[in-house]
């Protein structure tokens, strides 16, 4: 799903951005002298060498509160997990600082990281800078109009030194009322598909692009930050509607599909993100391939449900239900990666995570680094560059 070479589509994104191409620095990432094919090929390689821990800790996308450097690259050395997720609190003033946090982030290790940033734009913006149209103007507006901005978004995001959005909201609903309107493509699931689909594309050629919040939170009424919202809307209501965004996102080729915490009852009681059906859902029958990560698992804790009050617990349920990546912000601390990481391990020592589901897991996510690693492009302002015209 990653492209190797930049071609056409960042010659447009520097223009949009009022750079000449020449700004476009690609500067690959040296990867492990030992690796032989593709990216799939490496990246076996190197997890068959991991151990169970170090497999375990690389599916974990952890975060810590600070810009210091040296606090972020003792952290991601310490604990060995494979993302950090950019917040507030990580994102200083300008894109020159922002890229001393996200060089501290990859410092000293071999292969990068994943750096996620939720950049939707609008509602939801973590760079101050970003002055791009957003859902609740694109909502309204073509998808041609969508990939612009998403692609310009994109940009932004690659030249913070972050290699994954979590961009793009694939939810629909007309309810204004719902804490997702301002920030979905569409009321309309047919016309909102068309949005999201040219989203991704844009974003693709730059960084890796992710669908949120799987399967949907227009059918499910209420905030999941702070309770579980439930449905009672059927499978095939559901392939006919709430779907169809996400599967022209797959379609178009995204690198990530986010579990919401959220139940279509009808289908399964336990939240998507902790669901088994769910998870066959996406890779069966929408044919996603590349890496399911959780929304926050803090937000679970944040419902007060005493079922999900272990962090660990969720994360292992996660994990064992198809989940490839952990994301936990919300009641974490500097030790809560790792300690998710040791369960998570001595989880498939039990017996209760396959060793086969773990390697898979740890798989794709190397994948996904190795693919970034080998596609990323530097995007750093260039002193001799001329504005374009």
């Amino acid at each position: 799903m990653r492209r190797l070479l930049l071609g056409p589509a960042a010659v447009l994104v520097a223009l949009a951005l009022g750079a000449a191409p020449a700004a476009a620095q690609r500067q690959p990432t040296a990867l492990p002298d030992s690796a032989a094919g593709g990216p799939a090929a490496q990246a076996a390689g190197i997890v068959e060498a991991m151990t169970t821990q170090e497999r375990a800790a690389s599916i974990v996308m952890g975060h810590i509160p600070t810009q210091d450097a040296a606090e972020l690259t003792g952290y991601m050395q310490s604990s060995g997990i494979g993302g950090f997720i950019l917040m507030g609190a990580n994102v200083p003033g300008s894109q020159a600082e922002v890229r001393t946090v996200t060089s501290a982030v990859s410092e000293g290790i071999e292969v990068p990281p994943l750096i996620a940033i939720d950049q939707e734009g609008g509602d939801v913006s973590r760079l101050s800078w970003d002055a791009f149209p957003a859902a609740r103007t694109l909502k309204e507006s073509s998808p041609a109009e969508t990939g612009a901005a998403f692609a310009s978004r994109a940009a932004l995001v690659a030249a913070a030194g972050a290699n994954v959005n979590f961009g793009v909201v694939a939810d629909t609903t007309p309810d204004a009322s719902s804490f997702i309107f301002g920030r979905s493509l569409g009321a309309d699931p047919v016309l909102a598909a068309d949005r999201v689909a040219a989203a991704v594309t844009a974003e693709e050629p730059l960084v890796a692009s992710t669908l949120k919040h799987f399967p949907g939170h227009g059918a499910a009424p209420g905030d999941s930050h702070e309770l579980i919202p439930s449905t009672t809307e059927t499978l095939e209501q559901w392939r006919e509607s709430d779907a169809l965004p996400f599967i022209a996102g797959i379609d178009a080729g995204a690198s990530l599909l986010m579990f919401g915490h959220l139940a279509y009852t009808a289908v399964d009681d336990a939240p998507a993100s902790l669901s088994e059906r769910w998870h066959e859902i996406a890779r069966d029958e929408l044919g996603f391939e590349g890496v399911i990560v959780t929304d926050d698992l803090g937000m679970l804790l944040s419902t007060g449900m005493p079922e999900y009050a272990d962090p660990i617990r969720n994360a292992v349920r996660a994990v064992a239900a198809g989940t490839d990546l952990v994301l936990m912000i919300v009641h974490s601390t500097p030790e809560t990666a790792a300690q998710l990481a040791a369960g998570i391990a001595t989880a498939v020592e039990d017996g209760e995570i396959a060793e086969e589901r773990l390697q898979d897991a740890a798989e794709r996510v190397m994948t996904l680094r190795l693919e970034l690693a080998a596609s990323g492009a530097v995007w750093a302002p260039c002193d001799d560059c001329e504005p374009a015209s």
